[in-house]
């Protein structure tokens, strides 16, 4: 953990920026999320949807993070990073919590299956909307302040404060699912309240960035090509890897709801662990982020392709660490590689563009994902698999 303290504040131009409010925020917030992804089966099996319909919600969700991650960036390179922010993990406060109180009334009471489906479709894509200012200008706030080939290992310092909220998020809904599902799915809605607080408090008021020019950076900007194909595929995988899991215990490890949730949990924790050791072994390669999304696509693979085939949930377990392991080195890395490829007034945008296309990731993720698994339940992830090996045929072609 020590490298992790390390990459809190980097130099640029003799001033100092601290990562540590944008690390305790992700953490947190991941912690949140996380902990909901891995209650989304049992909660599904209690109120009586189909995996397709909480595969819905999710995809409800990324298309509200798809529409609005380029505007929330470039709103950030023309009003500043940090209003832009807080108004974004503002607005994802209020939804999510109200998400937890609907959830738990849905459970508690015998309300119509359909009623539950449209309520959890409304509650995520709120969420989803505002939540998707957050990483945009997270991205925009280190590109600002970090020289290019310092921008990965910045990005790994958040990174592995994700993975961080990864390893708490389920382990601590592993822990109290067997007793509760609403306790845990409470005290969740809480944490991104925590966020929004430290953000306000300390979060640097001055502005760094400069101010945007009448150029503007499209979706289909060659720039960006590559990395946007790479962080589509990275957050497809990913999307499909958290949708599944909880499923995947329920009919081929044929264990009952209560101790699904433990053992999605642990999949999950696992996974942030695997992130963690990544993201400090990324500090001390110095490698450029092609060559880490290479290897990174590789690794992953390699771990979704033997899941398919785990019998027990400790090989699960280490199918997915395998696996995070790899994703640790690709997530950073595309964020850094699209900073590196535009200009210092682009950085929103450019940021925004990368934030909308692992929204559409997120969006495509859950219902293809849980489309095939009704036809084949390995079929996921030998599906996601097979694209992270494009990914990295991909990054072997990048020069950036």
């Amino acid at each position: 953990m020590n490298n992790l303290v390390n990459n809190e504040r980097v130099q640029e131009a003799g001033d100092a920026f601290s990562l540590k409010p944008l690390m305790f925020e992700t953490f947190v917030c991941t912690m949140a999320v996380m902990g909901f992804t891995a209650l989304a089966g049992p909660i599904a099996h209690v109120i009586g949807l189909k995996a397709w319909q909480i595969g819905a919600a999710m995809t409800v969700a990324g298309i509200a993070w798809v529409i609005m991650a380029r505007f929330w960036g470039s709103l950030s390179d023309r009003k500043g990073r940090r209003p832009v922010i807080l108004f974004g993990l503002a607005g994802f406060v209020i939804s999510y919590a109200s998400l937890a109180v609907f959830i738990d009334f849905a459970m508690q009471t015998a309300i119509v299956p359909v009623l539950a489906f449209a309520g959890i479709v409304v509650g995520r894509g709120f969420a989803g909307m505002f939540y998707a200012a957050v990483p945009a200008t997270c991205a925009a706030l280190v590109a600002d302040h970090v020289v290019p080939k310092q921008r990965a290992a910045a990005m790994a310092g958040i990174g592995a404060s994700s993975a961080a909220g990864m390893v708490i998020g389920p382990g601590f809904v592993g822990l109290l699912g067997p007793f509760s599902l609403s306790m845990p799915l409470y005290i969740s809605a809480m944490l991104p309240l925590i966020a929004l607080i430290v953000l306000w408090w300390v979060l640097p008021k001055y502005e760094r960035h400069v101010k945007p020019s009448n150029n503007r950076v499209r979706l289909t900007d060659a720039r960006l090509r590559r990395p946007v194909t790479v962080a589509f595929i990275a957050a497809f995988s990913v999307a499909v890897a958290q949708i599944t899991v909880g499923f995947f215990v329920l009919d081929r490890l044929q264990l009952d709801p209560a101790e699904t949730a433990r053992a999605a949990g642990i999949a999950l924790a696992t996974v942030g662990v695997a992130l963690i050791i990544a993201q400090v072994a990324l500090q001390k390669l110095e490698w450029q982020p092609a060559r880490l999304i290479q290897f990174g696509g590789v690794i992953a693979a390699a771990g979704f392709v033997s899941a398919i085939f785990a019998s027990a949930p400790i090989l699960l377990w280490v199918c997915y660490g395998v696996a995070g392991f790899g994703m640790g080195w690709i997530y950073p890395s595309v964020s850094a590689l699209a900073a590196n490829s535009v200009e210092a007034d682009e950085q929103g945008a450019a940021a925004g563009t990368i934030s909308a296309a692992q929204g559409m990731g997120i969006v495509m993720g859950p219902i293809v994902g849980t489309a095939i698994y009704e036809i084949e339940i390995g079929l996921p992830y030998g599906l996601i698999a097979g694209m992270l090996l494009v990914a990295a045929l991909t990054s072997a072609r990048i020069r950036t």
